[in-house]
């Protein structure tokens, strides 16, 4: 392969066999061959998955808040549902914390609001309940979110 046709068939490999591709790309990182690296999809791919773990995050952290408002408000299903709601609330925190660094705790936080807004409008719909029902701002701290111990007993 020489050098001036490395970025077009890289290019092709990235269509054909994205794994592949990943390796030839970490190969080349680690022998500091950067010029031949495939820049615009290596850029991609590090957006991709930048995009995926904050989505990722963000699901679980959503998930929590639905299951304490959960626990918190919806009364008629509390006797029967509050051990499985528990239950989830530890899954969804043991996942969210394998999955924190510092910059998606940040980012958690900076958006701490509007996925709150998103778990209230999810238990709307699963509960009846109205909004007025909700505080208009998200009542826990992220620290009592991550909390194990918080509202679980």
């Amino acid at each position: 392969m020489t050098t001036s046709s490395v970025p077009i068939q890289l290019k092709k490999l990235y269509e054909t066999d994205e794994n592949l591709w990943l390796e030839e790309m970490i190969k080349l990182l680690r022998e500091n061959r950067l010029e031949e690296l495939d820049i615009d999809n290596l850029i991609e791919e590090l957006e991709s998955l930048s995009k995926r773990d904050k989505n990722r995050v963000v699901s679980l952290l959503r998930q929590i808040i639905i299951h304490l408002l959960l626990l918190e408000y919806w009364q008629e299903e509390y006797q029967y549902n509050h051990r499985h709601w528990q239950g989830e609330l530890a899954n969804f925190r043991v996942q969210l914390h394998r999955s924190l660094t510092t910059n998606l705790k940040q980012y958690l936080l900076e958006n701490k609001e509007e996925i709150y807004q998103e778990a209230v409008f999810i238990v709307i719909q699963k509960t009846g309940l109205k909004l007025e029902t909700f505080l208009i701002n998200c009542p826990y701290t992220l620290e009592e979110l991550l909390d194990q111990n918080y509202l679980t007993n």
